[in-house]
């Protein structure tokens, strides 16, 4: 139900999305939200890692059971770890997993340009799928924008209509040029959700540590709301030197 919400606000209005690794976290952001992504950028965000290589089944799962706990107006999106879907198989044994154990409305996976029969596969199943194309950590070693030439709009755009007709009920697109966000907009039926891939987008996501300013990660495409990294570093200071001038405890925090 919460999905066919979700598409149906394409072309009313715009489409709010954001992550979430925990349930205080989702609690934050759930009212404000359509859609809440629990999404192996923790890797990064979270853990300090290189890259989201590392996040694995266990990860992902046990996080999006915290986030499920602080999540009841929004759709639910879990993403697939790197390497958990490699064949249909595979695909929908893990798929499965994180459905049954997290109670997530729907998986999102990257796209390589060729796994459209593994989504297809997983929507016959049942499994609400959002797709991803543009900059994809999970397939892609350096970064760069996506969609400037001609070539390579033309790529991505075959490459979300492909996704569409698998099946998929909504697409990220990451990093992806002004015209060719614009133009697999306009042309698809499904909302496409953008993350550095202008206003065109039916809606927005962002890594909420990024915006808050708690990751230290500034990219171009973010808009940093506060500096919660610096406010946390006074709070941490107040509160060491009240320790070492025993100004806390005081009997108010006694029993």
């Amino acid at each position: 139900m919460k999905i066919r919400k979700l598409q149906q606000l394409k072309q009313k209005r715009k489409i709010v999305c954001l992550t979430a690794y925990t349930k205080s976290m989702a609690q934050n952001v759930d009212q404000f939200c359509d859609l809440i992504l629990v999404g192996d950028s923790m890797g990064t965000a979270l853990y300090g890692m290189k890259n989201t290589h590392s996040v694995n089944m266990s990860m992902i799962i046990n996080h999006a059971k915290s986030v499920r706990l602080g999540t009841s107006k929004s759709a639910l999106v879990v993403d697939m770890p790197f390497k958990t879907y490699g064949n249909a198989k595979q695909a929908l044994k893990n798929a499965k997993l994180i459905m049954k154990q997290t109670k997530c409305d729907a998986v999102k996976l990257e796209s390589n340009g060729k796994n459209y029969s593994i989504i297809k596969n997983l929507v016959k199943n049942k499994i609400p799928v959002m797709g991803h194309i543009g900059y994809t950590p999970q397939n892609k070693k350096k970064f760069k924008p996506e969609g400037i030439t001609t070539r390579e709009q033309l790529k991505l755009l075959n490459e979300s209509k492909k996704i569409e007709q698998a099946g998929a009920f909504s697409i990220v697109l990451e990093c992806v040029s002004t015209k060719t966000a614009k133009q697999i907009t306009e042309e698809l039926k499904i909302p496409t959700i953008g993350i550095g891939s202008s206003k065109y987008c039916d809606g927005q996501v962002l890594v909420t540590e990024d915006l808050l300013g708690l990751s230290g990660f500034k990219p171009k495409f973010v808009k940093k709301y506060n500096n919660l990294n610096q406010r946390i570093k006074k709070n941490i200071k107040k509160f060491s030197e009240d320790v070492i001038k025993k100004r806390f405890p005081n009997k108010k925090h006694e029993f």
